[in-house]
């Protein structure tokens, strides 16, 4: 929602700072209350208030017309307190809504007459912004729309010659007399606020002029909340709070709902979740911010409106994790109380995705089911779904097996299953809808897609296909594939042409009615500019930004479609130098330009005139300002949703003067079969191939939604002969162009014979279309729907779908625009569950007219598969590169052996837990990962004179990098410094599981000649012990905290005792320490096997705790070194003994 409502409070307040210059302007400081607040506390704190000034005090929680409802109360200190004491908490019905009365205002009395008071506002338009005066403001000043006087101001593309003249100023307010001068600076100062601030609305009424002050007793705006990347310094208090979006009255926001409203403001996807009625048992989760619509209409156009509990959506490719807890989140409030007497309903609904992975989402949604399985069965809840897109398969085949396994009532359905009929199967209105016998399935690639065409369509040959990736091809070998034939009966010879493999004599798309050239052949391209036609075969494009999966869908489109060449010629993105990206035109090799300048894409590439922008809502503005620039340009299509509302305005206006037209922004895009698609409309290559959009149809159609776009494709495929053109205008308030803009551009195109309209809730635009059929304007059979019905039956305020979907009045809703659209000729089903029928009836007529004639299918030629996609499906496998079992970065979460790391974090496992678990692969007991905590720190360093630290240092002082100096370092680490833990464990171990005494153990050493390692120690002695021992010894032996035996230990203590007898420093040094107490670990704690102990010393894992704890002390060194400004070293001669020959002796020898 981009128009957002701001509570009274914060609206005054950005006014009072950001006007704060007019010394005119009384700017009094209003008290908050709500209703778990202490008046006389509160009061106290407010100055005017504790001096016993008169106030006023009101509910401030976007109520409509407070004055005539009574909720305005005047007076003294006694009796604002008992209107506080009154309304606190107070339940409340104002129209159809009921409500809670929980937050306040009081600000000081304005004492007035009727006189003083004006009405002021300024509402925001596509093209303009409005002003609004009346010099008779107040509760009574009824229809304002009729009496107030209207000052309307361009949206001019220099925003600072966007204002009104002082002239104008005063032909709208009048003669007011002495306040004249005062009020026309006063608004016109208003309203270059307005615009800096990203109002939407603000509505002054009344502003009271009175004692040469200026008052605002009233006020109610809205914010483009959209615009806050802009504004969020702006969009605050004198004292520096932030604005205030109240939920509308009535709609307090549950528990539940804030859960999920923080989620959604931690994503990017979107989460919305509104509680209609809790005790509701038609239950809603639907993918898609027009499907959620869709879905909503028609369970109230089908009677269920009263039982209907939630309305929400889980849109734009949540992960698994997300979608898991937004099931279940509904689902726990759904089987909350006592289980209703009829069961309950959940409705998991959708359109065709575009790029959003079904199965993913669907094993969140599995998993909820997992956890509420025992709440679901006592509710008796019956479980509808229906959805489509990407890895639809895998999804439906994932939730049906749940729900088997746990014997949920579950049916499934795909999208060969028209999207709503599920609903009335669910509400017991209609009848179960019947699956079709070959559903779509990805990964139906058609290899040989000429084979076994039949009028009934392509399932005929679909049946023999096979699926072919990049790289490999996997047939089904259970019988044999016939070569194709011509027409004639004769197999084919092959040949190569352009990249496709193509039969010579094979049937090729029949020409489109009014096109010279035939679909997949060489000839004149039809000239589309007299019509206004945007895309055409040989319409090429660029694209902003690294969007390689786009591209590649784009150019898999214009492969199936048999054009000649890829529609994209280039990419561009600021952020990389120029550069070659490798793409594939059908299973050809290419690679495709990407430039840093845009200005230097345009320049290389003359013949683009589509640019498609995925630059972000904070740099889409100045991408499309520079584009527009390009006189080659014809059109753009603007991917990013949430477009601040003013700069999308500007372009629109820049637009129009340069003839170009926008398609966006908030929008997937727009294709056109057999010639061109924008980015990911369509979806994956199984539907395009499904919905045949690989070649043109009769019907073109316009919407809003995206994913209800695709939607059409499949409905108008399954009614008609298909889709011509399709556009999804984009669900921004502002749409760059319109629907008229394209069903006028449709009614001149002869090539289109009948339109679909999906207009929805909210706006105007709709009634356009019916002045246009009313004007005989639109003379081509129109089937319209607006979605949206749904809002009639809604108490409280809800925002639906996109940001354009609310109505502002009765026109603006769905029921109204239906009946106006049927009354000027269009054909309107009764609701979205008929659309089908209605567009079929339609081309029936049409057909048995003659003015369509059905032409002959032709099959696409095949399109190769990405491989990686293909591995998603699991129609492939290969052996992996890498294989790793210690971590896992894939999902929502980071998994250290299997744990979350926020698992780890509030488990307060510390360093030495997640060594356990990434070396070891174990949750080790707490003494045991303390003891890798002392064994780091123990080991970090040892001065600088060791050679692992000198190393390190003197690399530091030759100016190396760190990373560097630290190797450096550590290559010195060996059995002479450091690294001996391993092999002192190995030692010990050894000795003692052969039973040796620790006397034959040292005699046996002796014998061999070997030193014991971990024995001995250059400086430290029995006398002058090693305190890190010392540590060590007494953490291992305090059983109150290390909760295990410790043998080998005891017996590398008991050969200490042999070995110092001998020689006072050839005492159990650190490396031993650590070796034998950490095999003690390994041995005694109860969490490794006899072989994974030996295993784990044997690979040198012992040796890495040196390693990890003396690279701390190295690095140190380093910084040391840096931060010391060392310079370069180089060794003293006298610290070295040159033992060269003598004289000549060398020489006289070699001469000799």
């Amino acid at each position: 929602m981009s128009a957002k409502p701001v509570s009274e409070l914060s609206g005054k307040e950005l006014l009072y700072r950001h006007l704060g210059h007019l010394q005119y302007l009384a700017t009094p400081k209003a008290l908050r209350l709500t209703e778990r607040d202490d008046y006389e506390t509160q009061r106290r704190k407010c100055d005017w208030l504790a001096r016993g000034e008169k106030g006023v005090f009101k509910p401030d929680q976007l109520i409509k017309r407070r004055g005539k409802h009574g909720l305005v109360h005047l007076g003294g200190h006694e009796e604002l307190k008992a209107a506080f004491q009154k309304r606190r908490g107070e339940t409340i019905q104002i129209g159809k809504t009921t409500g809670r009365l929980y937050s306040f205002i009081v600000e000081p009395f304005v004492a007035h007459e009727d006189k003083d008071e004006l009405y002021v506002a300024i509402v925001s338009g596509r093209d303009e912004d409005v002003i609004l005066f009346y010099e008779q403001g107040g509760v009574d000043i009824g229809d304002v729309d009729a009496k107030a006087r209207r000052l309307s101001i361009p949206v001019l593309l220099n925003e600072d010659e966007q204002k009104p003249s002082e002239e104008q100023l005063r032909e709208l307010i009048g003669d007011l007399g002495e306040k004249t001068g005062m009020v026309t600076e006063f608004i016109s100062e208003l309203y270059r606020v307005y615009k800096q601030l990203h109002f939407t609305y603000l509505e002054i009424n009344p502003l009271v002029v009175v004692n040469e002050r200026v008052y605002l007793l009233d006020l109610a705006a809205k914010l483009d909340e959209t615009a806050h990347f802009l504004c969020s310094e702006l969009w605050k208090g004198r004292g520096g709070e932030e604005v205030e979006f109240p939920a509308p009255f009535g709609r307090d926001l549950t528990v539940e709902e804030q859960y999920i409203a923080d989620l959604d403001a931690k994503t990017g996807a979107s989460l919305k979740l509104t509680i209609l009625n809790r005790k509701g048992r038609v239950w809603t989760m639907v993918a898609g911010g027009g499907a959620s619509v869709v879905f909503t209409d028609t369970v109230c156009d089908l009677g269920g409106a009263t039982e209907l509990a939630n309305y929400g959506e889980y849109s734009g490719d949540p992960s698994e994790t997300q979608t898991y807890e937004y099931a279940k989140t509904l689902l726990s409030i759904m089987t909350e109380g006592a289980p209703h007497p009829k069961g309950k309903v959940l409705i998991i609904g959708g359109s065709i995705a575009n790029f959003t992975n079904v199965a993913k989402t669907f094993s969140g949604i599995t998993k909820a089911f997992e956890t509420f399985a025992d709440k679901m069965r006592e509710h008796r809840v019956t479980i509808y779904v229906r959805r489509g897109g990407p890895n639809f398969q895998e999804g439906l085949r994932k939730i049906k097996e749940v729900g088997e396994r746990l014997s949920l009532d579950l049916h499934v359905f795909g999208p060969e299953t028209h999207m709503t009929a599920i609903v009335g199967a669910a509400l017991g209105v209609r009848p179960m809808p019947e699956a079709t016998v070959e559903p779509h399935a990805t990964g139906r690639f058609l290899l040989q897609p000429e084979r076994n065409v039949s009028d009934g369509g392509l399932m005929e040959q679909i049946r023999d296909y096979c699926v072919f990736f990049r790289g490999v091809a996997v047939q089904d070998l259970t019988s044999p594939v016939p070569p194709p034939l011509t027409t004639n009966g004769s197999p084919v010879k092959k040949q190569r042409t352009g990249g496709t493999v193509r039969a010579e004599g094979e049937p090729v798309t029949p020409p489109i009615e009014g096109e010279g050239a035939a679909v997949g052949s060489e000839g004149p391209a039809f000239d589309g500019a007299a019509i206004g036609s945007l895309f055409e075969r040989g319409t090429k494009a660029i694209i902003w930004g690294q969007q390689q999966k786009a591209i590649q869908g784009m150019l898999d489109f214009d492969y199936v479609c048999r054009r000649d060449c890829p529609s994209v010629v280039a990419s561009t993105y600021p952020f990389t130098g120029d550069n070659k990206q490798k793409y594939y035109f059908g299973h050809k090799e290419i690679l495709l330009p990407a430039y840093k300048s845009m200005e230097r894409a345009f320049k290389c590439h003359s013949d683009a005139s589509v640019l498609v922008t995925f630059a972000s809502l904070r740099s889409v503005y100045e991408t499309v300002t520079e584009a527009l620039q390009h006189p080659q340009i014809k059109v753009i299509a603007i991917i990013a949703e949430g477009v601040p509302e003013n700069q999308t305005r500007r372009l629109i206006k820049l637009a129009a003067q340069k003839g170009v037209v926008i398609i966006g922004p908030a929008t997937v895009g727009g294709l056109k079969p057999g010639c061109f698609k924008i980015g990911n409309t369509g979806g994956m290559m199984d539907n395009i191939l499904a919905s045949k959009l690989y070649r043109p149809g009769s019907v073109a159609y316009v919407s809003r939604s995206g994913g209800m776009s695709n939607e059409l494709n499949n409905i108008i495929s399954a009614n008609t002969d298909g889709v011509f053109e399709g556009i999804a205008i984009g669900g921004d308030r502002y749409p760059g162009s319109t629907y008229t803009d394209h069903v006028l551009r449709y009614q001149k195109d002869p090539r289109v014979k009948m339109i679909v309209l999906l207009g929805e809730v909210g706006g105007v635009e709709e009634y356009r279309i019916v002045d246009a059929l009313k004007k005989g304007e639109v003379t081509k059979p129109l089937v319209a729907w607006c979605i949206g019905t749904c809002a009639d039956h809604i108490t409280s305020e809800v925002q639906f779908g996109h940001a354009g979907a609310s109505a502002h009045g009765q026109g603006e809703t769905a029921a109204a625009k239906n009946a106006a659209l049927a009354e000027a000729g269009a054909h309107v089903p009764a609701s979205f569950d008929d659309l089908g029928k209605t567009i079929s009836a339609v081309y029936g007529d049409l057909v048995e007219r003659g003015v369509i004639v059905p032409k002959p299918e032709v099959p696409p030629p095949a399109v190769p598969m990405d491989y990686s996609w293909a591995r998603e499906l699991g129609l492939i496998r290969k052996p992996a590169s890498f294989m790793t079992s210690i971590c896992d970065e894939r999902g929502d979460e980071l998994l250290y052996a299997g744990v979350p790391i926020t698992r780890v974090l509030e488990q307060d496992l510390g360093i030495g837990g997640v060594l356990s678990l990434l070396w070891f692969q174990k949750r080790l007991p707490a003494y045991a990962n303390k003891f890798i905590e002392i064994c780091l720190m123990l080991t970090a360093d040892h001065g600088p004179a060791v050679s692992g630290a000198h190393n390190t240092i003197v690399c530091a002082r030759a100016g190396k990098d760190l990373v560097s100096s630290l190797v450096s370092g550590l290559l010195t680490i060996g059995d002479r410094f450091g690294g001996a833990l391993d092999d002192a464990a190995r030692q010990f171990s050894e000795a003692f599981d052969k039973g040796w005494s620790p006397m034959q153990f040292v005699n046996e050493k002796r014998k061999q000649g070997t030193h014991i390692m971990g024995i001995g120690h250059r400086v430290k002695s029995i006398n002058n012990p090693d305190k890190r021992v010392e540590i060590l010894k007494k953490f291992a032996m305090d059983r109150s905290v290390f909760t295990q035996e410790t043998p080998l230990l005891d017996y590398a203590l008991a050969v200490e005792k042999i070995t110092t007898a001998k020689k006072p420093n050839l005492i159990l040094n650190v490396d031993g320490a650590i070796g034998v107490i950490f095999v003690d670990i390994l041995r005694q704690s109860g969490m490794f096997t006899p072989a994974e102990a030996a295993e784990t010393v044997e690979i040198g894992a012992l040796n890495g705790l040196f390693v990890l704890g003396r690279s701390l002390g190295f690095i140190g060194h380093y910084l040391d070194q840096r931060r010391l400004r060392q310079g370069l070293y180089r060794h003293p001669w006298d610290d070295i003994t040159y033992v060269l020959p003598e004289g000549d002796s060398l020489l006289e020898r070699e001469s000799g």
